[in-house]
Parts: structure tokens; sequence; C-alpha cells
């Protein structure tokens, strides 16, 4: 949240031409930004709700291109809602899909068939003879036909009057990857090894991607009369920016859209955060500097010049559009010596707030001199990962810890590791049947998604007391350690269950019977129907209905980062300093979390162990701080406060 000003919250998402106006010239293509992913879905289920009804009205089919995939979820669900409460219905409407998997069944709970029927197709009046997916299942000497065909039946229909999109890493479109064609049309084809880690937590490990897939081209996508492209969250925000203001490359297919007359992107705040009127919005034109602009751009100069913030000159701000700035604030020295102290003052040893000292120039409160805290981890080694520097900090220093862990995660914990356990016990005990049941399920089961009650019982159980082994070796008391088990979670796979009434009523419960002054939360946007994402929503519905209790007028709301990325330097409030014999107590803490080390499951495209990220990370916060010319620790950990 760069430039509060530039984004947007339109009452459509019309087409408009891109790169006329001053503030999009850097922009090839259309892009409409949304302060957060299901405003953005409202908006593109009401266009093409529109559409299907224009098309009714006309006796006309109704021709839609559809995608998978967590990105267009909320759309399919206002849809749903469209159909059920407000009478749309799908009986003129002809779908055709991206793409599918190959091989892949189409009872597989991975398939695309599984997904659209789950998500859109059982909810709605939609003939199935006018459902048409490309098959996971066809014979591999029938796939040329079968492809082919497809293409005849999408004209046969006049061609697509809409195609929804999603975005991958590679920029691939459908399963369009790299070096694809723009004149590609449906065709089975490899799939990059990205998309296939992107994949990977779906299916249990990259071991079970399938290595081929089946998909409509670029040139079939690209003859749809009108194209919406969804992308949310910050992972996304690299190759959104690659396509929406990079050349034309087969290496990044989705800049074929490019030369398509009826595109729109439609971004939340943090897919587009690197899109230049947003991210360097001074470099663009005219440019309203709030506060947080100002630290962004200050930073982004210190980081273009490779200087600290004291020796930044004038000429540094005039050569990099950043005059506008020299002229409101006066002139260097002034404008540096302001983000300079507003930098030292993010710094501080007491999270908890610093007794009986001025705190007017600290991020947290003297007052209360001993705080009730209360932390949510959404999995079972959150916590130690992202704040355990600051959770044993917060434990030293006096304060009453309470530690919330929102999930079980038990589908974190392979069958493998659960076997090594349960054989422990069954070698102790060998007349234990339930125990013996599960080695014997594990032993036989080939499905790599399979998960009996007792089997997830027991990995759940695995989670639990690795956190609590961590919890106590920080000194925190068995009786403060919460495990709230959120109903959205426990399905024992992969697909959650929306977040609900109930899971927001248990986090309320426990707020309200704490009483804390301060919350600690992850704060993980990067994906929005992710673990964490679902977590920090149903703390922020708590918190809406709670907030009016007289004990929340003295709660202040911290959030932290996950393993995998970091708040920027202009976006922190607090940042916590390790030293060195912390940094080692924190490590030692997630060690405690045996079944998450070495072959983990969730671990995406990066290699490296959590408590490797999560110390390179620590440092690297440091390091920046340091480069600004300010004190030089080892390591730190970053939080933003939220203000409700």
């Amino acid at each position: 949240m760069v430039a509060e000003v530039r984004y947007r919250n339109l009452e459509d998402i019309s087409y408009k031409e891109a790169g006329i106006y001053e503030n999009t010239r850097f922009e090839k293509i259309h892009n409409v930004v949304y302060d957060n992913s299901n405003n953005a879905s409202y908006k593109v289920a009401h266009e093409i709700a529109a559409l299907i009804r224009q098309k009714e009205k006309d006796e006309m089919y109704c021709v839609l291109g559809l995608a998978t995939g967590s990105s267009p979820i909320k759309v399919y669900e206002e849809l749903i809602r469209l159909h059920k409460e407000k009478g749309l219905s799908f009986k003129n409407v002809v779908t055709f899909n991206l793409d599918e998997y190959y091989p892949m069944e189409k009872d597989n709970v991975q398939s695309y068939y599984d997904f659209m029927h789950e998500y859109l197709f059982n909810h709605i009046d939609i003939p199935k003879d006018h459902i048409n997916i490309p098959s996971g299942d066809t014979h591999p000497d029938k796939i040329l036909e079968t492809c082919i065909a497809y293409e005849n039946k999408i004209k046969k229909y006049g061609g697509l009057d809409f195609q929804l999109l999603g975005i991958g890493r590679t920029g691939h479109i459908g399963f369009n990857e790299p070096g694809s064609h723009y004149n590609s049309r449906t065709r089975l084809i490899t799939l990059d090894h990205l998309t296939r880690t992107d994949a990977a937590s779906s299916f249990l490990g990259l071991e079970n991607v399938p290595k081929r897939a089946i998909t409509m081209g670029i040139g079939t996508v690209k003859e749809a009369k009108r194209i919406v492209l969804l992308a949310w969250g910050e992972n996304k925000a690299e190759i959104i920016k690659k396509t929406i203001e990079g050349e034309i490359t087969s290496q990044v297919p989705a800049t074929y859209l490019q030369l398509h007359k009826n595109t729109t992107f439609v971004l939340d705040e943090g897919a587009a955060s690197l899109l230049t009127q947003y991210k360097t919005p001074w470099l663009v034109g005219p440019c309203m500097w709030t506060e947080e602009t100002i630290s962004n751009a200050i930073i982004w100069l210190c980081e273009l010049t490779s200087k600290s913030i004291l020796r930044l000159t004038d000429k540094d701000y005039n050569d990099n559009g950043m005059e506008s700035l020299l002229a409101k604030e006066g002139n260097a020295y002034d404008i540096n010596i302001k983000m300079f102290n507003k930098l030292q003052h993010t710094i501080t040893g007491w999270p908890g707030g610093k007794p009986n000292a001025d705190d007017t120039s600290r991020p947290e409160r003297a007052i209360p001199e001993k705080k009730r805290v209360l932390i949510f981890s959404p999995h079972p080694d959150d916590d130690v990962i992202s704040m355990g520097g600051t959770l044993d900090r917060l434990v030293e220093q006096g304060h009453d810890v309470h530690v919330a862990y929102q999930t079980s995660g038990n589908i974190a914990v392979s069958n493998h590791e659960a076997l090594k356990f349960v054989e422990v016990v069954t070698t102790m005990d060998c007349n234990n049947n339930v125990f013996n049941t599960i080695v014997e399920a594990i032993q036989t089961q080939e499905n790599f998604e399979f998960n009996t009650p007792e089997l997830l019982f027991l990995k759940g159980v695995i989670r639990q007391k690795e956190s609590l082994g961590a919890t106590r070796y920080l000194n925190i008391p068995d009786e403060k350690v919460h495990f709230l088990n959120m109903p959205f979670y426990e399905t024992g796979a992969i697909k959650k269950k929306p977040l609900g009434e109930e899971d927001v009523e248990i986090i309320s419960n426990l707020i309200k019977e704490i009483k804390p002054h301060q919350i600690y939360a992850a704060g993980d946007l990067a994906d929005p129907h992710g673990t964490h994402r679902v977590c920090l929503d149903a703390l922020f519905s708590a918190i809406e209905k709670i907030k009016l209790n007289d004990f929340m007028k003295e709660c202040w709301v911290w959030l932290y980062r996950g393993a995998w990325q970091e708040w920027g330097l202009h976006e922190i409030d607090m940042a916590v300093p390790m030293s060195p014999d912390q940094v080692i107590k924190k490590r030692k803490a997630i060690f405690f979390h045996q079944s998450q080390k070495d072959r983990v499951m969730f671990q995406g495209d990066d290699s490296r162990e959590f408590w490797v990220r999560a110390e390179e990370r620590n440092q690297d916060t440091a390091m920046k701080y340091h480069q600004l010319g300010l004190a030089d620790y080892a390591a730190m950990e970053a939080f933003k406060r939220y203000h409700f």
C-alpha cells in the first residue's frame, strides 16, 4: 500500500485503452486495482452476469472460457449467489475450460473437472452437455484428435464471448508455458518446473504433480471477444509488472495480451504493488506525498544511489523525479533527518514497551508495564519461525504471554513421518489395536492424500506436542498455550471449507477471555485463499465484532510476516533486534518442529528449510537498516501495526 490515492475501487471494470493517460504511460494493458480480492471478484462476477442476461435477452448462447485455481473462486461463489438469490440462469451458457492435467482421471480430487463441479457447476442450472473441459484421460493416440475437436466446438458456438484467466508466476495463461507461440492452439504441453512447484502443495509434494497438461492455446485465448485476467497477492506482483510494462515475448506468454483490444487485468493491491505508478509514482507524474509515500521514496532512493539516508543530497532527489518532495519539505538535510529519526524510532528491544521510559518516540506504550499478550499462529510453527526472538523477549521481560495455534496443521505431516511416530508407540505397546490399524493403513495405501480420522488425529497430536516442546523451551506454561483447531481447516484434505461464523467465534471468545493489551498475528496476504489469509480474516472479523468492548480500547494489533516474505522497510512500525545468542535460541525453538524439517510438504519453490529462511530474512532486515545508516544488529524481526 504505497500511494494511497492511486489504488482504485471503480464501479465497473470496463475496458480502457492503456498508455494514453499520464498515470499509465508505463503500462501496455488496461488494469483496475482493488483494495482486496473479494471486492474485485464481485465486480468481475457481475460483469459476467450482465453478459449472461444480455445474451439470454437476445436469445443467444453465452460462451464462457473459464479458469481454475484459487484466483476465480470468489467469482464463482458470487455467480452461485446470484443464481440462488437473484434468479441468474445458466441455461443459455456454454463453458469451455482452459486446461486439465494429463494424465488425470475425472474423479480425481486434483482434476480440474472435479474443481469446476465443486466450485461452480454443481450449484447452478447449467445443462451438463454445455460443460466442456479438456479430457485428462484421453488415450495418447487420440490427443491430437480431441484437441482439434475442442477447437472446432468453440468455433461451432461462435467463439468465446468472455475468457476468464489467472496467471502463473512463469507468465503462463492456461498452461501456455514460456516458449508458447502466439498462434498456438489446444494441445498437450510439458509443464514448467516452477508451475509444478506452485502446484506441489495441492498434490502433497512435487513428485505427485503431473508433468504435462492439455491447454487451450494462446491463439484460442486471444480470439475471445473479452478477456479478464485475475491476479491476487504479492507473489504475483513481479510477473504482473513484466506482463503489463514489459515487452511482448514468448518467455512471458501473458504479454501477448498486450495485442488484444478488450483485455482488463483485475488486481488487488498486492499484485499491483510493483507497477511503476504504485511502487514509484513520483517517476510517473505529479505525486501526492503522503507519509508512507515519502518513506518509500527515500528508502528507494538510498537503494538506487547506494547511500545511507544522511548522505542523500538535493541533487539525488532532483535527478530521480523527487524534486516536488524537495519543494514540499525544503531541502535534503531536513528530509533526511526526519526520515532517519522515523526509522530509528521503529527499533526497540522492548516489544512490550519499556517500563518507566518516555514512550513518545517508541513503537509501544510503557504502560501497563506488564502486558497481557496474545500471539496467533496460523500453523503450529509460525510463531517461532516468524517472531521467535520477539516472543522470547516478551517472556523474558515478564509479560503474560499466550500463544494460540489457529489450526492443527495435521495435513502438513507426511504419512512417512506419522509412521515413524506410530511405530515407536506400537513397539512399546504391541497390543494397541488403534495404532496397529494406522500402521497397516499407511503401509497398504497408495493414495498420497490418504487420511483416516485416526491418522489425522495422530498427525494433529504430533504437531501439538512439537509446539509444546517449543513453548516450554521458551518458558511459556502449558495452560497459556491454546490449540483452537478452527473448523474451516479440519477437512483432512488440501481443500478447506470457507471461513465460517464458528471460526470467528472461536477467535473472539479467546480474545474476550484473555483481554490482551497486545495481539500478534500473521499478516501474510500473498495467497488470498491460503491458510494464513483465512486466519487473518477470522481475526479481523472477530475484532470487528468485539472492538467496542472497553478492553479493546487498550489493545494494539501487530502483524508479522511468515517464512516467505518480509515487510518493506517503509511499512515497518516496530523492528525488534536480536543478538547472535537470540538467533541461536530462535533456531533451537524452530527445531522442536521436527515433522516440518527436511522433507517439508508445503515448501514452495524455496529449497531452504524454514529456520534458514527465517534467519536469512531477519539478517537481511538488519542489514538493510544498517545500510541506511542505522545501528548494526545481527538480525531483526519486523512488525506492522494494524489500526482498527
